[in-house]
């Protein structure tokens, strides 16, 4: 709820949530357009001639015609219609255009507030961290795109998970000004911030791992929980692949790590929640983590053994996002004093 009356906060503040709520969006739409295999299908970067869709049929050719020449379309595609391309077509160029909106969203209200309040300019130097991440994002996503393009039928896993770890990383510092410009109260008493550190560590360890399963499609694999096709362990690797730094190719192991680094953060959960109990710390905020965790948990359990269905899936990449402000929110009343 904007509450603000001072001017300049106020602006502040509108301008955040709508930050928050664009990327928020960009990430869904990114999540979909990865799930219907659509990032390939425009296979040029044009920053400023793909603003407008194809409107002649000369026009759809031409960018059909270029899809064909990519190991997609060679190896899986290959009796893709031009009307089938059209679908994969207007996913990423939707994903394209958000992108472009959420460049201009994030520059165009800092040029007014500079000039518009000159006496809040140490203020909003701080601010312009989102458009230059935003940028780099940019370069970030065209990078991973072209991983695709010459030898690969997809995008490079790592490359993924660099660029969804990146959309996050802006989303979690926008989040974070926003805690700044409302009023919360801290902690009246503390938790161990190493702990806290610790458990921040292990939820950008499992995003990351998340990004990895997606980028290899390593979903449609074992896709029976608690067990993996009746073993703990994937049955189609050697112990020691698990050690290996080559293994984060390996779809089997990367799912044997998202599974298992789960199984700790439910337990550091649980010591979270004992801790708080223990030294009677306000629950709530806890509880929506409680909340938050517990629904992905769920959601990924699901989208698993339904083979990776649209729905459950992209509703997973988007609770990680609940999961991830959730412990932000923690993080910020234990800091604050």
């Amino acid at each position: 709820m904007i509450v603000n009356m001072d001017p300049f906060k106020r602006f502040v503040e509108i301008w955040l949530y709508s930050m928050f709520i664009l990327v928020f969006l960009i990430v869904a739409v990114g999540g979909l357009t990865r799930l219907t295999d659509s990032g390939l299908s425009i296979t040029e970067w044009e920053l400023f001639k793909g603003i407008l869709p194809p409107l002649t049929d000369s026009k759809w050719l031409f960018y059909f015609d270029e899809y064909k020449k990519i190991p997609e379309y060679i190896e899986i595609n290959y009796n893709m219609t031009l009307s089938e391309f059209k679908v994969i077509y207007y996913w990423e160029y939707g994903h394209r255009i958000l992108a472009r909106l959420i460049g201009l969203f994030s520059i165009i209200p800092m040029i007014y507030l500079f000039f518009k309040f000159k006496k809040e300019r140490k203020n909003i130097f701080k601010y312009s961290v989102i458009f230059i991440l935003i940028c780099v994002q940019g370069f970030v996503g065209w990078f991973m795109v072209s991983s695709g393009l010459i030898e690969n039928t997809d995008v490079s896993h790592y490359r993924l998970a660099l660029h969804l770890s990146l959309a996050l990383t802006i989303l979690s510092i926008i989040f974070w000004f926003i805690m700044e410009t409302i009023k919360i109260s801290p902690f009246k008493k503390k938790f161990n911030n190493s702990f806290l550190n610790f458990f921040f560590i292990l939820i950008i360890l499992q995003i990351v791992l998340g990004a990895f399963l997606a980028g290899m499609d390593g979903g449609l694999i074992y896709n029976s929980w608690p067990d993996m096709n009746g073993n703990f362990l994937p049955n189609d690797i050697n112990n020691i692949d698990l050690f290996l730094y080559s293994s984060l190719d390996n779809p089997s192991v990367v799912q044997f790590y998202h599974r298992f680094t789960a199984y700790l953060l439910f337990i550091s959960l649980l010591f979270l929640n004992y801790y708080t109990y223990r030294t009677k710390i306000d629950f709530k905020p806890v509880l929506i983590l409680n909340i938050a965790i517990f629904v992905q948990i769920v959601l990924g359990i699901v989208t698993l053994i339904t083979g990776v269905k649209i729905t459950y899936a992209s509703l997973h990449q988007l609770g990680s996002i609940f999961v991830l402000t959730s412990f932000l929110y923690i993080k910020y009343k234990n800091t604050i004093n």
